[in-house]
Parts: structure tokens; C-alpha cells; sequence
């Protein structure tokens, strides 16, 4: 890939150190923006034969982003990761709009790639199951046996994210019926807690050996230090390869499977949304698809011409 140099170079970090000062990115975020916009400067070096500066950013034609679409496929970029790196090349074109009146139709009109939309792979209700009581011996130690039941069942039980479970304070505890979580974004929502799950964080709180401030976080490591997601995600691999379940079962599988579980015993999509915090309806939606794909299996298995 040939990199961004001359005037464009210059151009790319001036806005991205915007991003840094007024909206307060992230490293991350600021070096996936490099990346991609990067990359895309770097092609049109090479395309244009020569440095890119105002004008011929000003310039770019529709034949040019189709020739770089073209091209990023064939680097065997997937469409996602040209979605994003074209959603990238957009922001800068946006910033350049702004702040050096340099405009280009092409760039504002061009169509990202159609993805194939990601059903999510919730495990059955047995396997949710099956689970829970697995995670109950996977560790000699007993709070810590403790512990790793009372994570999972809230990662089911209330269709939490595993961040939104670790970052849950001590204080949390004893859990109400009713809990206020802060997830993406910082937007909170209430989630109604199972009787099973403030008991399981009361057995586990019970058998903690550390003493914990109400500001300290609920879940400990084995040294009492904040409880590290990769640890959860490993209980989670070691237990399905016990099972026999698929790599799918993970621990985000297990808000999947609260979401659909609570769709198949009647519940409505709106509140199921309220309840996950999604934003926009659409994304609590891809569990209607789940639910049909499972019918349909369901269907084929018992159907006589489905049994051939």
C-alpha cells in the first residue's frame, strides 16, 4: 500500500489531529481513521500519478472511487472493512468541506458496499442451561466457582454485555429488582433482575475473601483486582468444549440467547430493545430473523417433505 505523502499527508493530519482536540477520539479510533484514509491517499498517489493535493481531492470523479472499491476488494478487503474505510474517506471529505472548501459529489455519492447482515447465534435454553451449571466446577476454589455462576447468570438472566457486567460497582450489591445499567454511549436503561441472579451474586459476595469498598468493582480476580473479561470468555471456552457446543457460544452469545428466548415466549420487540439498549429498533429486529430461521429448521426436521 503507498502511503499519503506531500500535501495530502498534511491535509490527513490536520484532521486527524481535529479529531483528537474536539472530539476527543480515541487512539483507536484516531489510528483506524489513519488507516484507512491513508490507504485511500495512497491509492490515488498511485492511480493519479502523483501527489494528491486540493485540487485533485476537489477532483476525484466517480470512475476514481470506483476504481479504489475495486481495488481495496481485490487487496481482498472484505465489505465490511471497505464500508468502514469508505465511511472514513467520507468524515475527512466532510472535514475538508469545512475547513478547506474542498468538495467532491463523488466522494459524498458513493454507495457502500451491501453487507450481509449478521444474524446473531443465541444457544438454545437447555445449552443456557447446561451452562450456568457447568460454570459451577470449572474452579476448585469456591468463590470463584461462585463468582463465574453469578457472571453468567447475569450475562443471561439480564442480557448484559460482559463489560456491563464487570463494570458493575460493589455497591450494586444486594441487586434490586430492578437495576440501572450505563452502556454504550453511557445510556442507561432498567433491567429487571431474576430472583436467581441476585442470588447468585449474594452467594458469591458471601464467599469473597476480599473486603470491598462500595466504589471497588462487584466481580474480583483471584488476586481481587478488577475482574478481567478474557477470563470470563475463557470459563466460557472451556465449558462449551465440554458441552459440545459450538465456538459461537460465547459469553455475548448468552445476551443473544436472553433477547431471542424472551422473543419466542411472546415478548414484544420494543421492550426487548428497551431492555438491551439497543438504539435503534432495527438492531433489536435481527432476532425476529433468528426466530424465523429456527422455525424454518424446526419446520424441515418435522415436516414430512422436509424428512424426504
Amino acid at each position: 500500500m503507498t502511503p499519503a505523502s506531500g500535501q495530502a499527508l498534511h491535509l490527513l493530519e490536520a484532521w486527524l489531529e481535529k479529531l483528537r482536540g474536539v472530539r476527543a477520539a480515541s487512539d483507536k479510533t484516531v489510528e483506524a481513521y489513519r488507516r484507512d484514509v491513508s490507504g485511500f491517499l495512497g491509492f490515488l498517489t498511485l492511480h493519479l500519478g502523483g501527489d494528491v493535493g486540493k485540487t485533485a481531492l476537489s477532483q476525484i470523479t466517480t470512475a476514481d472511487m470506483r476504481a479504489w472499491m475495486a481495488h481495496e476488494r481485490q487487496r481482498g478487503l472484505s465489505a465490511r472493512s471497505l464500508a468502514r474505510a469508505l465511511s472514513a474517506v467520507k468524515s475527512f471529505y466532510r472535514w475538508l468541506a469545512d475547513a478547506e472548501g474542498v468538495e467532491s459529489a463523488a466522494v459524498t455519492a458513493t454507495r457502500a458496499p451491501k453487507l450481509k447482515q449478521r444474524l446473531p447465534r443465541p444457544v438454545s435454553a437447555d445449552a443456557a442451561k447446561d451452562l450456568l451449571d457447568i460454570a459451577e466446577v470449572q474452579h476448585k476454589t469456591p468463590w470463584i466457582a461462585a463468582r463465574d455462576v453469578a457472571v453468567v447468570t447475569l450475562l443471561y438472566g439480564c442480557g448484559l454485555r460482559i463489560s456491563e457486567a464487570l463494570n458493575l460497582p460493589r455497591s450494586a450489591h444486594p441487586l434490586p429488582e430492578v437495576l440501572r445499567i450505563t452502556g454504550k454511549g453511557d445510556k442507561t436503561r432498567l433491567v429487571p433482575v431474576l430472583p436467581a441472579a441476585r442470588a447468585a451474586v449474594a452467594s458469591y459476595i458471601r464467599l469473597c475473601p476480599y473486603e470491598q469498598a462500595a466504589g471497588d468493582p462487584l466481580f474480583l480476580g483471584a488476586r481481587g483486582k478488577r475482574l478481567n473479561p478474557r477470563m470470563v470468555q475463557k470459563l466460557l471456552e472451556k465449558s462449551r468444549l465440554q458441552l459440545g457446543l459450538p465456538a459461537t457460544a460465547t459469553p455475548h452469545a448468552l445476551r443473544h440467547s436472553f433477547a431471542t428466548h424472551l422473543l419466542e415466549a411472546g415478548g414484544d420487540l420494543r421492550a426487548i430493545q428497551e431492555l438491551l439498549g439497543h438504539a435503534s429498533l432495527s438492531t433489536t429486529q435481527a432476532y425476529t430473523s433468528v426466530n424465523q430461521t429456527r422455525l424454518m429448521e424446526i419446520y424441515e426436521k418435522s415436516h414430512p417433505k422436509g424428512r424426504g
